[in-house]
């Protein structure tokens, strides 16, 4: 095992904190040059995708034409699979871990899209429905350039509430919560330095400002499932009305801990035959 694997593992306090608020920014943090060396693989990815707005680079780990409108950079896909990362989620969600997502989330300064309130399990075909997210901020993430903001203790009673679609140009997500579903004055910023990250829970409410400042806000979320769980291919939430092409039958996964629980999650769709 990686020695380094036991400065990522979460506190007792931490874990604590994400049962109880449905997120923690946890001690553990990326290196400045692990988080230079993302931030060229960042910046290669948006060169690679002249056509996409940078706040929808979806599946970024798939690299080449990832099927799903990118063409996405194996370093992030050596991120997701971290030993010391999939140690932070284990330590909320079990032992046994599905990577099965990765969206970049890149707003430019001036016009960086604004992220609408929303719980992820609206979008998502895993049933059970469970989930972690890691948010990992490769630049400063504030409330000036339009962090993550989150609901704490929204994810307690496990219910999605009502989402209307939303047809605007400037959403990174065409969903929106419904007005009377939460109390954003309850929001909290989740302020991140670089190679900081946030964990969170896929029932919390969470949205973004947009960035209007003079700094570029990035931030790669990456999600996982408990191998209990089983990826259902054939669900499709929403399809085509988020804003954002995926393509979920096709989506490939990874176990990167532990055993398939549920016995029913498929690893070899999406993956290409190795040369």
């Amino acid at each position: 095992m990686d020695p380094r694997i036991d400065d990522a593992r979460l506190t007792e306090a931490e874990i604590a904190q994400y049962r109880r608020d449905g997120w923690v920014i946890p001690r553990f943090r990326l290196t400045e040059v692990e988080v230079a060396a993302m931030r060229e693989a960042l910046d290669a990815l948006i060169r690679a995708n002249p056509g996409v707005r940078p706040e929808k680079l979806v599946s970024a780990h798939i690299e080449g034409d990832n099927g799903e409108g990118v063409r996405g950079d194996a370093r992030f896909l050596d991120l997701a699979r971290d030993p010391r990362i999939v140690e932070l989620v284990s330590g909320v969600i079990g032992d046994d871990v599905i990577l099965w997502g990765c969206h970049v989330f890149c707003k430019p300064a001036g016009d960086g899209y604004e992220t609408p309130w929303h719980q992820d399990g609206h979008y998502w075909p895993i049933r059970p429905l469970a989930n972690c997210t890691v948010w990992v901020a490769l630049e400063p993430s504030t409330a000036a350039n339009g962090c993550l903001r989150v609901i704490p203790g929204s994810h307690r009673a496990k219910v999605l509430h009502e989402h209307l679609h939303e047809d605007r140009a400037d959403l990174t997500l065409n969903q929106r919560m419904a007005a009377g579903e939460f109390d954003e004055a309850q929001a909290v910023d989740v302020e991140l330095a670089p190679g900081q990250m946030s964990l969170h829970d896929v029932y919390v409410i969470h949205g973004a400002a947009a960035n209007r400042s003079g700094m570029r806000r990035t931030g790669v979320a990456l999600r996982y499932m408990p191998a209990t769980s089983v990826f259902e291919r054939g669900l499709r939430p929403h399809d085509g009305r988020t804003g954002v092409p995926v393509d979920f039958a096709r989506r490939p996964l990874w176990l990167v801990k532990g055993a398939d629980r549920s016995g029913r999650n498929d690893f070899r769709v999406g993956h290409r035959p190795r040369a």
